[in-house]
């Protein structure tokens, strides 16, 4: 029997892989000496990454290397990969150690997923290796885990599928992002919009989610409204109760609410009914990747990207499970495992103030112990390597914080909250409701600090049916109708991950659980970063809005399939059921072909009905021929100031007589919260005055109004609307 060589998927992963063993250390490899796991010794390499990329157009055929629209789709019959451009001597360094004849067995050792799969079969093709394979499955880079892990070695042919749905999934998205960025790029040419449009097929249904969300903010018309509050007097006890009827708490006019308010003032009162009820929450669920990205976004601001490099740092160190899961479960081994876990944590100075918890062992609960829903990787877990929290970086310690509170909540009770409702009848005829709140059990919420554990309910007084009193005060409020949000970066793990549908919280507690969406646990953050790098979003203040570019593709895209969340979601679906064996890859990839020859056919047939004549193009860049960006500045009219030129200057409109007559006219882009179009401008500039335009804020409220010039005053007036 020879020796065996290791292949990693990156140096501090084939580090951990070496380290429980006597070993030496050489340039691009770890020299195991023999032991009882290695009788003849083992060699331990690794990629950096994706050491292997699908060749370009060029190679295939070289018509394919300029962007015409003629030599479109550009399909291979046979898919070829190549050395990534960078990384040849670690490939060499592989190949070199895979040739040795003492080697007489190879161990896949990437990260155990699909792309972990992809990336070393990838290198074995490239060096033309054809020796017995193993694979190592691990969830952990603990000592205790690697070992464990070369015991239980897989067979190749378990972990294949995986391969082939990698394969799949990287050729697929290949073939579209490849034809349709070239049909969109070219097309827009032709319209005179010179730039490079990326599409893809995650990354533009995600798009389109953001720009759909963006219009409905624009099509949302603010409409006062007005409630009626009062403060009663029950013998000697005060409390406040909201106007109702039939759980409808809004008046359309001011003067419905002050008829209320005045038929309730000084009247009679008297408690017409009252409900108690004892709800009873159970701790959270462990962790997937999208939970901990969703709620780390929530808590700290982190990115995905932020939180998953982060996770992977922990993971690698040895201190939590492999982050790219999407079970929330685990299984009967690791359960078992979880007293001596929460035993350590317990004696670390953040966590010492939860002990003793008053649940042993998890190991027959079914929300976090279930052998059959545990997939490729259980959930996020702290593993039995538990750090000096004290010693990690401070953002490293604020993701191990979660995953260990995690743990450590679900060893506590539920937390019990009692609620009351109060009905308060006004002279027999205007009925009030009153909501009250009484933590009876902290439970496991003080361990986690939940949004909901804010108060905003009163400490109702003792009242019973009957009870009688009067109306102490009553007062009218005006409030507006509040237009949907745009979507922080962790919302939006959460919409790729239903596919964009509005579902309930137990529906969507539900739809987390289970694998679907867009994308995967492990591309979603990354799918996110390209939509910034490629100008189609930007993030600011944790707050992401579609770019004019992005708009202007989704809006050029119009019905396509490619913008399709649900369709995407489908397709997902197939690839997963290829990485099961439940489905052909060779099928998938032809439906792939013909859905790109229907995508250029549809490009080249929406491009006849495309108009950007109003739209702003400004914002978008063109390259120079030295290669640096350049923005465009058009004209959008003339100057009412001094009969100058008013250009587009990105945050900003402003006369191009700035510096020569010092013309000092600018309008910025944002006016009290309202983004302000190019044809708004266009509009004061030609007309004098705009159309009326909502969504401007003043003192937390929205109003309507129309901009105008004013010659003697030479600025921007507003002219309300009541």
């Amino acid at each position: 029997m020879g020796s065996v060589l290791i292949i990693a998927e990156k140096p501090d992963q084939g580090a951990k892989l070496a380290a429980p063993f006597p070993s030496i250390k050489g340039t691009g490899y770890i020299e195991i000496k023999p032991s009882s796991m290695f009788p003849n010794g083992a060699y331990v390499t690794w990629a950096i990454g994706h050491l292997c990329e699908l060749v370009p157009p060029e190679q295939y055929d070289q018509r394919w290397k300029a962007w015409k629209l003629e030599t479109l789709p550009i399909v291979p019959e046979k898919f070829k990969h190549q050395v990534t451009r960078g990384k040849t001597k670690q490939f060499q360094m592989i190949k070199k150690l895979a040739n040795q004849s003492s080697v007489k067995e190879i161990i896949m050792a990437g990260d155990a997923g699909r792309e972990g799969e992809l990336i070393v079969r990838l290198i074995l093709q490239q060096c033309q290796i054809n020796k017995p394979l193993k694979r190592l499955w691990l969830s952990s880079l603990t000592a205790n885990a690697v070992e464990t892990g070369f015991r239980q070695l897989r067979t190749e042919e378990e972990t294949r599928p995986l391969y082939y749905e990698a394969l799949s999934r990287s050729c697929a998205d290949w073939l579209v992002g490849m034809n349709a960025s070239r049909a969109y790029t070219l097309l827009f040419k032709q319209k005179g919009i010179n730039d490079v449009f990326s599409t893809g097929r995650v990354q533009t249904p995600t798009l389109a989610l953001i720009v759909k969300r963006e219009k409905e903010i624009e099509a949302f018309k603010p409409e006062p409204f007005w409630e009626v509050k009062a403060i009663f007097l029950m013998n000697g006890k005060e409390y406040e109760g909201i106007w109702h009827k039939d759980e409808q708490t809004r008046l359309k006019s001011a003067e419905q609410a002050e008829k209320v308010a005045l038929f309730c003032k000084g009247k009679q009162a008297a408690v017409s009914n009252i409900e108690k009820e004892e709800k009873h929450y159970k701790p959270p669920y462990f962790f997937t990747l999208s939970s901990l990205q969703t709620l780390a976004n929530q808590r700290f601001r982190f990115s995905p990207k932020q939180t998953l490099d982060i996770a992977q740092k922990l993971y690698v160190k040895g201190y939590i499970s492999y982050p790219r899961t999407d079970s929330s479960f685990v299984t009967k081994g690791e359960a078992n495992m979880f007293p001596a876990i929460v035993e350590t944590l317990l004696t670390k100075p953040d966590y010492k103030q939860f002990a003793p918890l008053p649940t042993a062992s998890l190991l027959h609960n079914k929300r976090y112990v279930n052998d059959k829903k545990v997939t490729d990787h259980y959930a996020i877990i702290p593993t039995e390597q538990v750090p000096n929290v004290e010693k990690l970086s401070n953002d490293e310690q604020k993701i191990y914080d979660l995953i260990a509170r995690s743990l450590l909540a679900a060893h506590e009770k539920d937390a019990i909250v009692h609620l009351t409702k109060v009905e308060t009848l006004v002279d027999g005829r205007a009925t009030f409701q009153s909501k009250g709140k009484v933590i009876k059990q902290e439970g496991w919420r003080r361990i986690i600090y939940t949004n909901d554990q804010k108060n905003d309910d009163q400490d109702l007084p003792a009242l019973e049916v009957e009870e009688q009193g009067i109306v102490k005060s009553v007062q009218t409020r005006e409030s507006v109708t509040q237009p949907p949000k745009r979507y922080t970066e962790g919302q939006l793990i959460t919409v790729m991950k239903t596919a964009g549908k509005q579902l309930t919280d137990s529906e969507l507690e539900k739809v987390l659980m289970e694998s679907q969406g867009l994308g995967t646990e492990a591309t979603r953050a990354g799918i996110l970063t390209v939509l910034k790098d490629r100008g189609y979003m930007t993030v600011t203040k944790n707050i992401v809005s579609p770019t004019e570019k992005g708009r202007l593709l989704i809006d050029a895209l119009g019905s396509s399939i490619l913008t399709s969340a649900e369709m995407t979601a489908k397709w997902e679906q197939r690839l997963r059921e290829i990485g099961k064996g439940e489905a052909s890859s060779v099928s998938f990839m032809e439906q792939t072909r013909k859905l790109v020859d229907h995508l250029i056919d549809e490009a080249k047939s929406q491009a006849n009905n495309w108009d950007f004549s109003d739209r702003d193009l400004t914002s978008m860049q063109r390259k120079t021929r030295k290669g640096q960006n350049k923005r465009r500045v058009s004209s959008i009219g003339t100057c009412p100031n001094c009969g100058g030129t008013i250009l587009d200057r990105g945050t900003f409109f402003g006369c191009n007589q700035y510096k020569t007559h010092h013309c000092s006219f600018t309008i910025s882009k944002t006016l009290l919260g309202k983004k302000l179009r190019q044809k708004d401008i266009k509009a004061i500039l030609t007309d004098g005055q705009t159309e009326v335009l909502d969504g401007f804020k003043k003192e937390g409220k929205s109003f309507q109004a129309s901009l105008s010039w004013d010659k003697q005053l030479k600025r921007i007036t507003f002219q309300s609307v009541k």
